[in-house]
């Protein structure tokens, strides 16, 4: 009876310290296991200014905060010490510095493989979300290989190649009003992608592969008609990517933090991050609920060389003044969330993560 009984208090004791050990992984974003999915997102040039004054003009607490660990960025590409999007993108796509215009692919335009591309080859779904065009520099380095990033059409014709299940954002023209008269939604649609042009019918598509072209070009401003969407599109992508059982990757662009700032419109930087937050807020409550993937932010750089002057927490009001009006060469923030979340921890070079992702996931290079 006493060694019943002994037995029965030393199972308690085992259950109750698993059970604290699991309550305390859940809540830092940790987990001693790796994940099965990751979601990057790209706050297109979020410095930590950008970042501190949506938090500000928020008037309420980030998702962001709920990330337990940070580090930051070194942002340089490979013929210039102030990045541009197309190899700021590429080297956290594809792993290593390119120069300045180029899409994944090297200095010497021989290809890279991006993380999604490496996803697809290992059985996993992989996906794309932007603010922008699609085909823009950010997005296009996770899909396309282009010396020039200002070759639309030619990085619309990559995303035929079979390596993307799912794609959200503008750039319609791109694939459908070409200057060569071909209409590559109808080659979309033989591969089995729903195509669709409306926020609603996003919504309502049961396909496991989706292209969502929403804009004609960029989609709208946040301020001006475009508020919550990108969260709706990151839902939506979520949602289809994790059909497949052997998981995912995913990455989500706020394009247009960058466009603000370009502009010294200090309004116009703070309501694109909030929204950007909106949006990581949903793949939070995923990643929280499904305890299997790692949410990781950062951006490809910052721009403007954004101060901040003054402001009032109370009254959720900023000033600040920016050094110019194009990128700067100063490090970026990066936040991470569940398996792996430590790993991210530091300073490192922008082609650190690659390979992170791709340990993390187990996936085979050759």
């Amino acid at each position: 009876m006493r060694n019943a009984v002994y037995k029965l208090f030393i199972l308690i004791i085992i259950v109750l310290v698993s059970g604290c050990a699991e309550n305390v992984g859940n809540e830092s974003g940790r987990s001693e296991k790796k994940p099965k999915n990751i979601i990057i997102f790209i706050g297109d040039g979020m410095g930590v200014a950008q970042l501190y004054a949506g938090m500000t003009k928020s008037g309420k607490a980030f998702f962001l905060e709920r990330f337990p660990y940070s580090g930051f960025s070194k942002t340089y590409s490979a013929d210039a010490y102030i990045t541009d999007s197309a190899a700021g993108g590429t080297a956290i796509a594809c792993g290593e510095k390119t120069n300045n215009g180029m899409i994944g692919v090297r200095p010497d335009s021989t290809l890279l493989v991006s993380i999604t591309e490496l996803a697809h080859k290992n059985g996993l779904a992989a996906g794309v979300v932007s603010t922008s065009a699609v085909t823009h520099a950010t997005p296009a380095s996770f899909v396309a290989h282009n010396a020039g990033r200002g070759n639309y059409e030619e990085i619309a014709n990559d995303f035929l190649k079979g390596t993307i299940d799912v794609f959200i954002g503008g750039g319609e023209n791109h694939f459908r009003n070409r200057k060569d008269g071909a209409d590559l939604t109808d080659q979309l649609k033989e591969q089995g992608f729903d195509v669709v042009y409306t926020p609603e019918d996003m919504k309502k598509s049961q396909s496991a592969k989706l292209a969502g072209l929403l804009a004609k070009e960029h989609m709208p401003k946040a301020s001006e008609g475009r508020n919550g969407l990108l969260t709706d599109m990151t839902k939506k992508a979520i949602e289809t990517l994790s059909r497949n059982k052997n998981g995912f990757v995913l990455l989500v662009e706020g394009s247009m933090i960058d466009w603000g700032a370009h502009e010294n419109n200090l309004d116009y930087v703070t309501s694109e991050t909030i929204d950007l937050d909106q949006a990581i807020g949903a793949a939070l409550d995923f990643a929280t609920a499904d305890r299997n993937t790692l949410v990781f932010v950062t951006a490809d750089h910052e721009t403007g060389g954004l101060v901040l002057t003054g402001g009032d927490v109370k009254t959720a009001s900023v000033e600040g003044k920016f050094a110019g009006s194009d990128h700067s060469a100063v490090m970026v923030p990066v936040f991470t969330y569940g398996p792996g979340a430590e790993k991210f921890s530091g300073i490192h070079e922008n082609t650190f993560f690659y390979g992170e992702f791709t340990r993390l996931l187990g996936l085979k290079t050759r």
